[in-house]
């Protein structure tokens, strides 16, 4: 069992971690100081590195890479700033990924050519939550109805993620009454379609480079070939979607808690206390100690659950496990980063108050800790057989 990576992902992630230590890092604060989506860095990385198609075939644009090359990007992404990471994963693998399992030919050449490059205005998004419908998909209200050779959309969104700055939104919907698994679709839906209406970023408690927003439909008309594979196959193609997010946003917080981490030890090696360095007490020790573990134990479960989708084998319990441990590890780590700083830590002249405000939001995205759990439990209780 080898557990290195190959020399051309070591070139790889050296490749975006000088990127991201360039481009990203230096500006974080200043950029969500100002809550703005750090563009100049996320053009510069769509053309130079390809991080805006970076699942997207060849053909259609893209740098089509493997999911473990995509976790490793978007785990450096996140060590330089979290919200220009989720931007960044969730372009690819909520706005570009549907499109990709299950667009057509003609599909895929319309919209993702369009979508690679890091263009402002030229993200992509998946449109999931409602008001009323957040981990429940079922519950969805947004309706699609077939007149004539358009579908007519009506309904709200909420919590949509680069939806302000979209191409294209990829839109669950009910196209069938009935409260089933077979009665939701995807439709894609540009973003210039009359009667869609994208409200203001939403207020959050961190990832002020990265926006959420309402949307509503009105009256939306979209062309008939806009829907994804076959009608009531949205649920089904969610799921499959969601499976791949949550590989990355573990990835992510690992990101983000490896830079708390390096964070936390640099400042316990200057920091004189009682006559001596911090690092030496065994209680800062024991605490860094943790977190090193941690942090090693998160990105081995990551890379193993995008193993697995690589090699096209099941992955859906791994995915859980890898998102479930990762986020709350991360909480863990940035919390104890700012123990450590002690006051400084509380104060935004120090990173690690913002890392740990980022990091809040990854134990609700992409499926909550709490869904996590069940998805593990269903097939720990489904079979006596080992879970790999």
């Amino acid at each position: 069992m080898d557990f290195d990576l190959s020399p051309e992902l070591r070139m790889w992630r050296d490749a975006v971690h000088k990127f991201v230590a360039q481009e990203i890092k230096p500006h974080a604060a200043e950029y969500n100081e100002r809550a703005e989506t750090m563009w100049p860095a996320i053009q510069k990385g769509g053309e130079q590195l390809g991080l805006l198609g970076m699942l997207v075939p060849e053909a259609y644009g893209g740098s089509e890479m493997d999911t473990l090359a995509f976790a490793i990007a978007i785990e450096e992404l996140g060590w330089g700033d979290g919200g220009t990471g989720l931007v960044i994963a969730a372009h690819n693998g909520l706005g570009c990924s549907p499109i990709v399992m299950f667009g057509t030919e003609e599909q895929k050449k319309r919209f993702l050519s369009r979508v690679i490059t890091g263009q402002p205005g030229r993200l992509a998004a998946l449109a999931l939550t409602e008001p009323d419908a957040g981990s429940d998909l079922k519950g969805v209200k947004t309706r699609a109805e077939l007149v004539g050779n358009e579908w007519v959309i009506n309904g709200s969104k909420m919590w949509i993620t680069n939806s302000g700055d979209a191409d294209y939104i990829v839109t669950l919907l009910r196209t069938a009454p009935e409260r089933s698994s077979h009665s939701l679709s995807l439709i894609v839906v540009p973003t210039n379609t009359p009667g869609l209406h994208i409200g203001p970023p939403e207020k959050k408690m961190g990832l002020g480079t990265t926006h959420s927003h309402a949307i509503t439909y009105e009256n939306v008309r979209v062309p008939r070939e806009n829907l994804l594979g076959t009608a009531g196959q949205g649920m089904y193609q969610t799921l499959q979607v969601l499976d791949g997010g949550r590989i990355s946003i573990g990835a992510l917080s690992v990101g983000i808690a490896q830079a708390a981490f390096e964070e936390a030890v640099a400042y316990a090696k200057q920091r004189i206390a009682f006559g001596k360095p911090i690092a030496a007490r065994q209680a800062i020790q024991f605490m860094l100690a943790d977190m090193a573990t941690e942090i090693h134990a998160a990105r081995l479960m990551v890379y193993h659950a995008a193993w697995l989708k690589q090699e096209g084998k099941p992955f859906t319990h791994a995915a859980a496990m890898a998102k479930l441990f990762a986020s709350e590890m991360a909480e863990r780590v940035t919390r104890n980063a700012i123990q450590i700083h002690g006051g400084y830590g509380y104060s935004r002249e120090y990173p690690v108050e913002r890392m740990y405000r980022d990091t809040r939001l990854m134990t609700i995205g992409e499926g909550t800790s709490e869904i996590q759990r069940m998805v593990i439990a269903r097939r720990v209780l489904s079979s006596m057989a080992s879970l790999f």
